[in-house]
């Protein structure tokens, strides 16, 4: 069986912040630890599955590796292995048919006939002037802090792409630098022109950088708008109370919560989140690791009356 995708595996967005994954990768790993269910195969295997997507993404030189792994993998059509192929050209010729000319279309963007590097050229109408073929584009994650992104600057980043040596074509580790405007926001993209993929004979391709911000393990992004839970007591919900809440300023303040409050509901605060913009609050359940014998007591009571 094929193994999933990490991403999959975790419930999280390819976008999400590295806070967000190990967020993501320690709820899962709690719910299918074999101590806490001992003697079930299938919760042992899901564990091993969890970390397994934790180690290829856990962290921001991990996911880097990955991300470009499986690019490099999709363009020779799902082949796993971590070294970055070569290919030579310089023996292909007639015979092969359209079928190299495909795979290298695909491979390096298409957009035109590959004449002399596989098979036959397609001909283009007489009346449409052939379009050069391009390279297909890298895409790569640039993961900041928030300190960072609020700064701005200059940040470095690597990724693999192919560069040609004579007949053949190798894979080659580039590293840039990207200059950030201070507040730049959560998913930005930036797309470097002519720093991708060289083309056997036609343009190079782009890089398109993603800007990932970590906002830490209390926060995750729905687009650029940042959304933190706040756990809180099932009896707080229900009755309404108040809850302690430590905003992205570092400040501790008591947050009231209505009566009969529902998981999943939100509220919005003004000017709290990121780069002065505004901060939604999440309503979530508190779940504690332990009870003690007087919340035993109580949620028995609370279950014998239909609670």
């Amino acid at each position: 069986m094929a193994e999933r995708n990490p991403y999959e595996v975790l419930g999280v967005s390819r976008q999400a912040s590295d806070g967000e994954i190990k967020r993501a990768f320690r709820k899962l790993a709690r719910q299918y630890h074999p101590d806490r269910n001992q003697g079930d195969a299938g919760a042992e295997a899901k564990f091993k599955e969890v970390q397994a997507a934790y180690d290829a993404i856990g962290t921001s030189e991990a996911r880097r590796e990955f991300d470009q792994q499986e690019q490099m993998r999709n363009m020779f059509g799902g082949g796993r292995g971590r070294g970055g192929p070569s290919m030579n050209f310089g023996g292909m010729g007639g015979g092969m048919g359209g079928g190299l000319d495909d795979l290298l279309g695909q491979m390096f963007g298409g957009g035109g006939g590959m004449g002399g590097m596989g098979g036959m050229p397609r001909q283009a109408p007489r009346s449409a002037p052939r379009q050069q073929p391009k390279a297909a584009t890298i895409n790569v994650g640039l993961d900041i802090t928030m300190a960072q992104a609020e700064e701005g600057g200059e940040f470095t980043f690597s990724y693999k792409r192919f560069k040609r040596q004579g007949t053949s074509m190798e894979t080659k580790r580039t590293t840039l630098k990207l200059r950030l405007d201070g507040g730049v926001t959560h998913g930005t993209t930036k797309t470097l022109k002519g720093q991708g993929h060289d083309h056997p004979e036609g343009e190079r391709g782009d890089v398109v950088v993603t800007v990932r911000i970590d906002a830490g393990e209390a926060y995750r992004w729905e687009g650029d708008q940042l959304v933190q839970e706040v756990a809180v007591p099932y009896s707080v919900l229900m009755l309404g109370g108040k809850v302690a809440v430590q905003l992205l300023s570092g400040k501790t303040g008591k947050l009231s919560v209505d009566a009969m409050t529902q998981v999943g509901d939100r509220r919005r605060m003004a000017k709290a989140g990121y780069n002065g913009g505004d901060l939604t609050l999440e309503f979530v359940l508190a779940e504690p690791e332990k009870l003690t014998k007087a919340q035993r007591k109580a949620l028995e009571e609370l279950g014998a009356s239909g609670l």
